[in-house]
């Protein structure tokens, strides 16, 4: 994907090397699923996690996965570009100046549709970190925080995407940004709020619903945004696009753990279903075409 002549976004943070991890002490899986407790009990925001909540007890030790999580919503906190004296710079290296750049393509286009868009926050961490929603842990994988409208990416995902989900490549690490993006887009128009106010009054089957159709809405925003960058499309990268959506599908991830897929507890869709998603967007270069959660009141 061609973003070489884009400026990087100015809406973005570096934490650095953090590796506060969860909890006060004890790592390992039994620390990390404990710490992620607090984010995905209860449901309290509505668009999930990659992670998956139903297999987070046996599958947390395989690659890190996108992430969302955190309750409410605050006013925007703006980002640092360069940062100040003694601190971490932001897109300083390779794969976080193609992620600055990825933004600044979403901010562009969302500009464009939605009215006073007010762009998330890209906030870099290495190893471990903190967010408006609790702690962050490069194990989470990137995910949008609602309550700073902030997005947090460990860029050593990318390479964990290539080397064990096999979906490398430029097109698919910008797929994973403009999904986040996609929450944020969610969280702005109140989608996310009343998702969670109607997952509060429901079962876990029927939330979870509700929450695979927040992923695929996702999905397909993330699509229209590359519908609309066509121009920057280059031959294959819609292929890596279709097989990252592929390989974080619901029902991929629970074979992986050795699990029967069992479709009451999924919480992202199938693989199908996200490549669909996906498609949809691309083709349709409207945000109208992407009615995941039609009727939702």
């Amino acid at each position: 994907m061609r973003l070489d002549d884009l400026d990087p976004s100015s809406n973005v943070s570096d934490q650095g090397s953090g590796g506060m991890g969860f909890g006060g002490g004890g790592g390992g899986p039994l620390g990390l699923i404990f710490g992620l407790l607090p984010m995905l009990l209860g449901r309290k925001l509505g668009c999930g996690t990659l992670l998956i909540i139903a297999v987070v007890g046996y599958f947390v030790m395989s690659s890190g996965m996108l992430g969302t999580g955190g309750t409410g919503t605050t006013p925007h906190l703006s980002g640092q570009q360069n940062g100040t004296a003694g601190a971490n710079v932001a897109c300083d290296t390779q794969d976080e100046l193609f992620a600055c750049r990825v933004l600044k393509s979403t901010e562009d286009t969302w500009s464009q549709l939605v009215q006073n868009y007010r762009p998330a926050t890209l906030n870099f961490y290495q190893g471990g970190g903190q967010s408006g929603c609790g702690a962050a842990q490069s194990a989470m994988g990137p995910f949008y925080c609602p309550s700073d409208q902030g997005i947090y990416l460990d860029t050593s995902f990318f390479q964990q995407m290539e080397r064990k989900m096999g979906a490398g490549g430029d097109f698919a690490y910008a797929y994973v940004i403009a999904h986040e993006v996609g929450h944020h887009i969610q969280n702005l128009a109140g989608i996310a709020g009343q998702v969670r106010k109607l997952q509060a009054q429901s079962s876990e089957a029927d939330g979870n619903r509700l929450q695979v159709g927040m992923e695929l809405q996702a999905d397909c925003f993330a699509g229209v945004w590359a519908g609309l960058n066509a121009d920057r499309i280059e031959p294959g990268d819609i292929e890596e696009g279709m097989r990252a959506a592929n390989a974080i599908g619901d029902d991929t991830l629970m074979k992986q753990a050795g699990r029967a897929p069992v479709e009451s507890m999924f919480t992202h869709g199938t693989s199908a279903q996200r490549m669909e998603a996906l498609q949809r967007g691309i083709k349709a270069k409207n945000p109208n075409a992407c009615n995941y959660l039609q009727g939702l009141s």
